[in-house]
């Protein structure tokens, strides 16, 4: 039989084990949330940002230059949804920055695009296996009076060497940015969930020129193998390769000159609306 001082130092010896199992596991959770890197998903415009920002929770806005960083959680799950401005310039340095700043587990670099393929109507959704930047070119040697032949102009991998890639020949080739295949599996995860158009894999082409001129258009299709051109989506593949930071493009087919598919800015939300459900299967599968 137990003595009668035992009870009670037996009870006390219970209680200092549950509150340290309650204050271990309080620990842990703690420790976990600081672990989780967020999710970072780019929009260059208000129109192609800001309703992926309404959904988030415990939001914050920090600014740093002309970016805008929205930082709070979808379901739980730290996100940052930056607002980069346009432009591949504006892009890259949004990239590295936040980068720098947030550590992000994974960047999504979302918005519209103008299509570049026939197959392909306003409200399709491009992912982007491979992204690609259509103004890293180089020119032919023409003299004064030999006109300008921009159909010859030929492609310029500005990575391939440190030294004049103008002057290497291993350099005139084109750059490609693979898609990372996780990001890449959860887009395809929900693309049958999305109603207002098909969704695809192809490859993005990013510049800093709109290009209206059908038969350039068709030039670049056919020379880059492109679905859909933008402003900024290549600047950030680039800045996230050179920080092995996994990442994806999606982009929305806002209009397409080459079958005739008129601009609509209703494309945006709606993109917007499919990269939550992208993100939501992201984190799911992490």
């Amino acid at each position: 039989m137990l003595k009668k001082f035992a009870l009670p130092v037996i009870i006390t010896a219970l209680l200092c084990s549950i509150l340290a199992g309650c204050s271990s596991a309080e620990k842990s959770s703690t420790a976990k949330a600081k672990d989780e890197r967020p999710i970072m998903i780019q929009g260059p415009m208000p129109i192609e940002a800001e309703k992926l920002a309404d959904r988030l929770e415990d939001v914050k806005k920090e600014k740093s230059g002309s970016f805008v960083f929205y930082i709070g959680k979808l379901d739980g799950y730290p996100v940052i949804v930056a607002k980069t401005g346009k432009g591949m310039e504006n892009t890259a340095a949004a990239t590295a920055v936040a980068i720098e700043k947030y550590n992000p587990a994974a960047i999504i670099n979302q918005g519209t695009s103008g299509g570049h393929d026939t197959d392909l109507n306003v409200f399709d959704i491009v992912l982007g296996k491979r992204t690609v930047n259509l103004g890293s070119l180089k020119t032919g040697n023409l003299s004064e009076g030999g006109g300008i032949e921009p159909k010859k102009w030929i492609p310029m991998d500005l990575l391939a060497s440190e030294g004049s890639a103008g002057e290497d020949p291993d350099a005139e080739k084109i750059r490609y940015f693979e898609g990372d295949k996780q990001l890449l599996e959860a887009a395809n995860a929900v693309k049958d969930e999305y109603k207002t158009g098909k969704v695809v894999e192809g490859t993005i082409g990013s510049a800093d020129v709109w290009n209206n001129e059908v038969d350039r258009i068709n030039w670049f299709h056919d020379k880059f193998g492109t679905s859909v051109e933008e402003m900024e989506g290549a600047a950030g593949a680039q800045i996230a390769k050179a920080y092995d930071i996994p990442y994806l493009g999606i982009r929305i087919l806002s209009n397409n000159k080459v079958n005739g598919g008129q601009y609509n800015p209703d494309t945006a939300e709606a993109n917007q609306e499919f990269v939550y459900k992208v993100v939501n299967q992201y984190i799911k599968e992490k």
